[in-house]
């Protein structure tokens, strides 16, 4: 056989422990892999009637090739935001301009026809797919195209339906206490508010663990709107009653002020997706207003994600890939490999796009204090969600 792998949106710790397990078992296969680069578009790029070197775009792998990968953070195939499906006109190669192979859909140009041409010009028998949800989509996109893919799902977010796990959420969470624990130091010796602000778009869960876990006195998800008023007074309490004078705060850059909008920026990528991020400076600005005390703001941002996964995201990394390929191996594709109530199964390659992954407010989040409510986690999964 013949596989194609490729790793699309944000990097995580993790994604390198994954590919090597890929290509070591195909190895042993003796079937070959190649490497789509820069996620999505790879293939998009890829140009099958061009003779010339195309390593941009494409790049076998080999046992020597991903041998010491796994070693670092990040994905050594370089990834992106890019939809084949959805792409604007200025991120369209010029060989498909005026081509049928990309297809005009408003402003944006489907070009699966392109992808899948590449696909048969390479010989491509298999697709292991590694991404958050919107990659993923894409991946159960050309399952139905007749494209045997087997998805894996990352995200430091946690966040893709379906799977109680993704490659990359523990790493961020181990980073975010550290920083969180370590900021205590500075807000502490100036008697200050910390304001300290964690990715997590839709879903606060990344919030919501680190603040739990590196006892943060308040903690700001996605899905609860916050009254400033009310975050305000439950602060200087906080800060009254440590006897080091200061208090900490962690908030979701998905977060919102009641009454407030998302605070996002920039084009939209191909998903439709802003960049999020700089809340956490807005409500510290705000908290200094309210309570006249200066906040210390800080943006973990990529921190979170860089460096190399910690041990459970090594595991699950590998093990995922070596259930890839277990179904692969089986006949088996249009599935995506995932971990449901502790144990490693597999699910539709579709489940990623039939619901969302948000904070179950009513059973692990108290709003009307802003923090962590965990009280009752007998049945729930190891992550809560």
């Amino acid at each position: 056989m013949r596989l194609a792998i490729l790793t699309g949106g944000g990097d995580v710790p993790g994604l390198n422990s994954c590919i090597k397990a890929v290509v070591m078992r195909a190895a042993a296969n003796d079937w070959d892999v190649l490497g789509f680069r820069r996620g999505w578009g790879g293939p998009l790029n890829y140009n099958p009637d061009d003779d010339g070197p195309q390593e941009r775009w494409l790049q076998p792998l080999s046992p020597n090739t991903v041998r010491t990968i796994d070693r670092t953070g990040g994905t050594f195939l370089h990834t992106s935001r890019t939809n084949p499906g959805k792409v604007m006109a200025d991120d369209l190669p010029d060989f498909l301009v005026g081509s049928i192979r990309a297809v005009a859909n408003g402003d944006r140009f489907d070009c699966t026809s392109h992808v899948l041409s590449v696909l048969e010009a390479l010989k491509i028998d298999g697709l292991i797919a590694i991404g958050g949800d919107d990659t993923l989509s894409y991946a159960a996109h050309l399952h139905a195209q007749g494209v045997k893919v087997v998805a894996i799902p990352k995200t430091m977010d946690n966040d893709v339906y379906g799977t109680d796990y993704c490659i990359g959420f523990s790493t961020a969470i181990t980073r975010s206490v550290d920083a969180i624990t370590a900021l205590r130091t500075p807000t502490g010796s100036h008697e200050r508010i910390a304001v300290i602000e964690l990715f997590g778009r839709n879903s606060g869960q990344t919030a919501l663990i680190s603040g739990y876990l590196a006892d943060a006195d308040r903690t700001l998800i996605s899905e609860v709107p916050v009254d400033m008023d009310r975050l305000a007074a439950l602060v200087m309490a906080d800060r009254n009653r440590n006897p080091s004078h200061y208090a900490i705060v962690v908030v979701s850059e998905g977060s919102t002020m009641v009454g407030g909008d998302i605070i996002e920026g920039g084009v939209a990528d191909a998903y439709g997706h802003r960049k999020l991020g700089g809340i956490g400076q807005h409500m510290g600005d705000v908290l200094t207003h309210k309570t006249g005390v200066a906040t210390v703001n800080q943006q973990l941002a990529y921190l979170m994600r860089a460096g190399p996964p910690d041990s459970l995201d090594r595991m699950v990394a590998t093990i995922f890939a070596n259930l890839a390929m277990r179904q692969l191996e089986d006949g088996k594709s249009g599935v995506m490999i995932a971990l449901r109530d502790g144990n490693y199964t597999t699910v539709p390659a579709n489940t990623c796009v039939q619901g969302e992954k948000r904070v179950d407010v009513n059973e692990l989040y108290d709003p009307s204090t802003y923090r962590p409510n965990v009280r009752y986690a007998l049945g729930k999964p190891m992550f809560l969600y």
